[in-house]
């Protein structure tokens, strides 16, 4: 393993300097802001931010409260505090719809005698974070088919024990079960709030102010991926008096979330990103990565068994590139195209459709920075190249 001395590594931090110390090898991130492979590269704005802040200490409950605010302004929503990444917000949103502000019911959690505790959640709503609305305490009471729910079973399912209903926006799971507005008018007829996961869905930016505007009381976003904060941090909007609830559930005060701390610096960073990202031109932006991916469609569109296209649609939150392979297809899977991305120099991280049984992968332009697009597409169409013979 490379080592390097404390003079050495002084006298010239780079990240690159830092992890060949400990003997890990770099990666292209072409796959997206998957925690797994780093997330987002933060902003600049972040990190000077980050270090500014550094400097002051504060009381962070008056810090919460006025970052909550300037969230809330930013994005256009009635209230908003930050969480520990959008899964974070999972776990505190559970706590906020079993507990509220009851000073009491917040020191139980996770026990849960005595106050309500069933999620109501769809089938076709189930994903591989859900479990983090169990950390509190709750259960779920699931309802309906993988594929399709109807309004009918949601409120068959509603009873004393109900806390909140759970609602997932996320890529793969458009037009699965009850639209939002149809959930929350339910939801709200019987007293209970809807529990919104939209980590995924920025950009666009109008996702910030949609599913609020649509009923849902509490919404998570991350504050890393395309917003490109810490990666560590997320946010929740929503209404004042739920986002209240979460905010008194919520670390630094003592109770089951109290491991979900946000540092002060994380904090100047995300309003930084977050700054950033709502003042950013949307239209500028998707351009260059639509160019980006183009460039790669042009590298690969002609080789035997496969179709490539760019797609910028609900499933692909920017424009990606998005190759799916034909019956004829002679080559290995998907997910050996990935590893042997990943193996290669340079190692290249790209993404497999993330379904039980994927039928397309692609390459996520985000965290691509100078010269790595070209170096994608070389590596991706030789590697389709030489797979497609049958090697």
């Amino acid at each position: 393993m490379a080592t390097h001395s404390g003079d050495e590594l002084a006298g010239g931090l780079t990240g690159r300097s830092i992890i060949d110390s400990l003997g890990v090898v770099p990666l292209i991130n072409a796959g997206g802001p998957n925690t797994k492979h780093s997330g987002s590269r933060p902003r600049p704005e972040a990190i000077e931010a980050m270090e500014a802040m550094s400097e002051v200490f504060v009381d962070m409950d008056e810090l919460l409260l006025a970052a909550g605010e300037r969230i809330a302004e930013l994005t256009g929503n009635e209230a908003a505090t930050i969480t520990s990444g959008a899964s974070g917000g999972l776990v505190v949103q559970a706590a906020a719809a079993m507990a509220k502000d009851d000073p009491a019911r917040i020191k139980q959690l996770p026990i849960t005698d005595g106050m309500p505790s069933e999620l109501i959640i769809q089938r076709g709503h189930r994903f591989v974070y859900d479990h983090l609305y169990l950390g509190p305490g709750s259960s779920f009471v699931e309802v309906g088919r993988p594929t399709d729910c109807t309004i009918e079973e949601i409120e068959a399912a509603i009873g004393p024990n109900t806390a909140g209903v759970i609602h997932l926006e996320s890529p793969f799971k458009e037009g699965l079960g009850v639209p939002l507005p149809d959930l929350a008018d339910l939801a709200h007829s019987h007293g209970l709030p809807v529990l919104a996961d939209c980590a995924s869905m920025l950009p666009p930016r109008e996702n910030l102010t949609k599913f609020t505007a649509q009923g849902a009381d509490l919404v998570s976003f991350s504050g890393g991926k395309a917003v490109r904060g810490p990666q560590s941090t997320g946010f929740l909007v929503g209404k004042p008096e739920w986002i209240e609830y979460a905010r008194l559930n919520n670390a630094p005060n003592p109770g089951v979330t109290r491991a979900q701390k946000v540092s002060k610096e994380e904090i100047a960073g995300l309003l930084a990103s977050l700054e950033a990202f709502i003042a950013t031109d949307e239209e500028a932006e998707t351009k260059r990565y639509r160019d980006q991916m183009n460039f790669i469609v042009d590298q690969i569109t002609e080789i035997p068994g496969l179709s490539a296209e760019v797609k910028h649609n609900y499933d692909h939150y920017i424009p990606h590139t998005v190759v799916t392979f034909a019956e004829n297809w002679k080559g290995p899977s998907y997910s050996e195209i990935a590893e042997r991305l990943k193996s290669g120099s340079p190692r290249i991280y790209a993404q497999v459709d993330y379904r039980p049984e994927p039928d397309l992968m692609w390459i996520d332009p985000l965290n691509l920075q100078d010269g790595e697009v070209e170096q994608v597409a070389e590596a991706f169409r030789n590697i389709l190249i030489d797979a497609a013979s049958g090697n």
